[in-house]
């Protein structure tokens, strides 16, 4: 049996290791786009900050494609897949073939198209090589920045920036920052507790063109104005890495379609990680949750199911913790629903009192939570939604802090 990983992160490995946990014997390829070791993708925030050194990134010593007995294939992209052929086709010409394969490619930052976007010490922030090449800048004496995205790839970015002493302006499309995460009343707290300590956030714009010789030197915002900045850090999303897909061949929405065994509408053919979009516990329908978490789960399910053994997916749910500054941060869920999805709403706390809470319910079901501070019970509202467990209990009473969840039992 012949296993083919497209991918060498989190969820390649996983997959690896469960592979081997039931089979010995069969050959397992790995492709990846990257030379370096396997490392923790969230991690590179924190070397940039200064708090993790660049050293420590890997999750595992060198020797891990040998312990695994794993033939790897790095610093090579996948160009194509031939379903039928069952075969897929490196940058370099090379043709592999496989009797199963996991798509495990990830995803890649999402590039914006402004004149300009290609002047030195503009960069995103999605890999180990993207966060040496901010620390090179920042030693070659860059001062004053701007983080375009108000995601969590922005705002770790521009954490790690004010740490270092730069000078740093975040520019959200949005009307608040972590708007894909948190509803508005948390987002304004998190917006006061930036700014409060150093950071400008700036909402409702967008940059319009980047001006400079070689390197950008000024950015010119579609409200007309013009920033200095000689460093920027683009964080406005990322897509699931899947070019090499030909329309058609194997189903698709936004990522890959699987099933609760991870497979896709191919046999023989599973995703897991940024690629996969599967069932989200939350919403009740198919959603990428591109989170560290799914996809470590998500890489060893499909690799016992393509070593044979049946292993069921649950779904996914999308959930965060974050500190900001004085902010303990967490969001379970469908934490930031629009008017359209007639969920119910239930809201407690705010500024004046430095304490939030936002429950989310479908009928009598929790289906998404934002906590600021006191979050010492957020994992039992996990499990709720998670569990798709019932409130029999005035909801109200769920949404105090101090809420005595031994009334649930």
């Amino acid at each position: 049996m012949k296993h083919l990983i497209i991918g060498n992160g989190i969820a390649g490995i996983n997959a690896s290791k469960a592979i081997r946990e039931l089979d010995t014997q069969a050959d397992i390829l790995m492709v990846g786009d990257e030379t370096f070791p396997p490392y923790s993708r969230p991690s590179i925030s924190l070397v940039l900050d200064g708090s993790h050194p660049h050293e420590k990134l890997p999750l595992f010593t060198r020797n891990i494609y040998k312990d695994l007995n794993i033939t790897p294939i790095l610093g090579q992209r996948v160009t194509d897949l031939e379903v039928v052929g069952r075969s897929v086709l490196l940058e370099d010409g090379t043709s592999l073939d496989f009797n199963r394969l996991l798509i495990a490619s990830g995803a890649d930052a999402r590039k914006i198209r402004v004149d300009g976007a290609g002047l030195g010490n503009i960069f995103y922030m999605r890999t180990e090589k993207d966060v040496l090449n901010q620390l090179e800048a920042i030693s070659q004496g860059a001062k004053n920045a701007l983080v375009l995205g108000g995601g969590l790839v922005g705002f770790k970015a521009a954490h790690g920036l004010l740490k270092r002493g730069i000078t740093v302006t975040m520019l959200i499309t949005s009307d608040y920052p972590l708007a894909m995460q948190v509803d508005e009343p948390a987002g304004k707290m998190i917006a006061n507790e930036l700014e409060n300590h150093g950071l400008t956030v700036n909402v409702g714009v967008s940059v319009k063109t980047f001006d400079g010789d070689t390197h950008v030197r000024k950015a010119i915002l579609d409200s007309g104005e013009e920033l200095d900045c000689d460093l920027v850090i683009v964080g406005k999303g990322v897509d699931p890495s899947l070019d090499f897909i030909a329309k058609g061949d194997i189903e698709r929405d936004y990522g890959i379609l699987v099933n609760t065994y991870l497979q896709s509408s191919v046999p023989d053919i599973y995703a897991a990680g940024d690629a996969a979009e599967s069932i989200d516990i939350a919403r009740q329908k198919r959603w990428v949750n591109a989170i560290w978490p799914e996809a470590a789960t998500q890489g060893r399910i499909a690799g016992f199911n393509m070593a044979g053994r049946k292993v069921i997916y649950p779904g996914s749910l999308s959930r965060n913790v974050m500190r900001v500054y004085n902010l303990d941060v967490m969001t379970v869920g469908l934490a930031n629903p629009s008017p359209q999805d007639g969920l119910q709403i239930i809201r407690t706390g705010g500024i004046a009192n430095g304490i939030y809470r936002c429950l989310v319910f479908r009928e009598d079901i929790l289906v998404g939570a934002v906590l600021i501070n006191r979050i010492e019970q957020g994992g039992i509202l996990r499990a709720l939604i998670e569990n798709r467990t019932p409130i029999r209990i005035p909801k109200a009473e769920l949404a105090s802090p101090y809420f005595n969840f031994g009334k649930l039992l």
